[in-house]
């Protein structure tokens, strides 16, 4: 009789691959109209990534699967900085992302002590909650960048696992091989990812390895402990055109797909971090190589931006982009307000990028024939059918945007808008159908 001790199961993919279908496989599985063994079959071999930290699901935390064959997810960035610690402008983020259709979280706090407001955000949040350790090190170990140790990185990255964050955002790719191409081949824009350049900075100062990629299996073993999915940080992602799909970014995304396989084999979720700036002729192939070196596994993208001029507009030049990348390829989009590259966002900024990159999220959706991605825009087209306007609501991603410009200019002829009027096209030929006059003269 064999006394060796069963590995002990921990994360979904070790579930997944023991042949075992979690709650939140399920729960997952019925939010996509999937099969639960759909579901596992792509947990198992990490084409799907179900963050959910052991300690946010015993919060109440909803699963949410992202990857191969599921809707596309959004992601809405927030906050405390230096320059304007507002806990409450925050919290308004916070609930303008729950209301209005947002899949996760990411606490880019960067300022003084701000293990607070992340554990409140994850006790009340049931969405995705993502971090990214390096920004919180600085303050949180209460040292100068360049005497943080390789210790000090990892207890930061531990706090966060141990406080139930679902996803983290760590630069691992960018080690001597990668800094070595950059110097070498250089760039426009050079880094433009915080976490990559503190690193970098880091690694130039000090002449060390980045110990996220040197330690890489010890960092592992903390993701594992809490089933924390590792998203890998893009810091070599283009901050411009100019230096879209170079050596740099290349030589990164190889580094990463050899992460990834060692994450698997951990038995940790990964998720794969991609650009930053790109022409829009480029994005579709830039997916699909990412896809090829990372093995398919979730990708999660900020925009792509198309242009680097659309200063004050980003929200639309991201959400171009987005619709693009994710219709070939991509998983996961990163919102973009229109305070992108100028300051920290305000309510109504993080409002407008949300909706911007939900359109575009579920403009891919329609286009990658995701199960009932089309559902609600048929609804949407019936309701206009009748111009029934409390049922168009009902269909709208942002029903109190559409509502309140409707009320504020009402329409002389009922159930029509200020736009045609009588010369409503769908009431007119409501009309012709129904066998009523239709009267376009002059007088009513």
């Amino acid at each position: 009789m064999s006394t060796q001790t069963e590995p002990k199961l921990v994360t979904q993919i070790d579930f997944a691959r023991a042949g075992q279908i979690t709650p939140q496989m399920k729960e997952v599985a019925d939010r996509e109209h999937r099969d639960p063994e759909y579901i596992r079959e792509r947990v198992a071999d990490g084409r799907i990534a179900i963050p959910a930290n052991i300690v946010h699901i015993k919060k109440g935390m909803r699963a949410f699967g992202v990857g191969e064959g599921l809707s596309t997810k959004v992601n809405v960035n927030l906050g405390i900085s230096g320059d304007k610690a507002d806990a409450a402008e925050e919290w308004k983020k916070v609930k303008i992302a729950e209301d209005f259709g947002a899949d996760a979280i990411m606490d880019l706090s960067n300022s003084g002590k701000t293990r607070q407001f992340r554990q409140q955000l994850i006790d009340e949040t049931p969405l995705m909650v993502g971090t990214v350790p390096m920004y919180d090190a600085i303050g949180y170990m209460e040292k100068p960048l360049v005497n943080l140790t390789k210790d000090d990185l990892f207890e930061v990255v531990r706090a966060h696992a141990e406080d139930g964050v679902d996803f983290m955002t760590i630069h691992c790719g960018i080690n001597k091989s990668v800094t070595k191409t950059f110097k070498e081949t250089g760039r426009l824009m050079n880094i433009v990812s915080r976490g990559g350049s503190l690193l970098f900075g880091w690694m130039e100062v000090t002449g060390n390895e980045n110990p996220f990629y040197e330690y890489f299996d010890e960092l592992l073993e903390i993701c594992h402990e809490y089933d924390v999915t590792i998203s890998l940080g893009d810091s070599c992602r283009p901050g411009c055109l100019y230096d879209s799909n170079d050596a740099t970014e290349t030589a990164e995304m190889i580094e990463l797909g050899k992460l990834c396989k060692r994450a698997w084999a951990a038995g940790v979720q990964v998720m794969v971090e991609g650009p930053g700036h790109m022409a829009l002729d480029e994005i579709a192939a830039n997916m699909k190589l990412q896809k090829r070196l990372c093995h398919n596994a979730p990708f999660y993208v900020l925009g792509p931006l198309v242009t680097d001029i659309g200063v004050g507009y980003d929200h639309i030049t991201a959400a171009i982009g987005g619709a693009i990348s994710a219709s070939s390829g991509a998983d996961f989009l990163c919102y973009v307000t229109p305070a992108e590259h100028l300051c920290l966002p305000n309510a109504q900024d993080v409002l407008d990028g949300l909706m911007a990159t939900k359109i575009a999220a579920h403009a891919a959706d329609i286009a990658k024939k995701v199960p009932h991605a089309r559902d609600m825009d048929d609804k949407m087209g019936q309701a206009r059918r009748k111009l029934d306007w409390d049922a168009m609501w009902k269909c709208a991603l942002d029903p109190v945007t559409g509502k309140k410009r409707y009320e504020e200019s009402p329409a002389a002829t009922e159930g029509t808008c200020t736009m045609c009027g009588k010369m409503c096209a769908v009431r007119t030929v409501n009309k012709v159908f129904e066998g009523t006059t239709i009267d376009l003269g002059m007088e009513d």
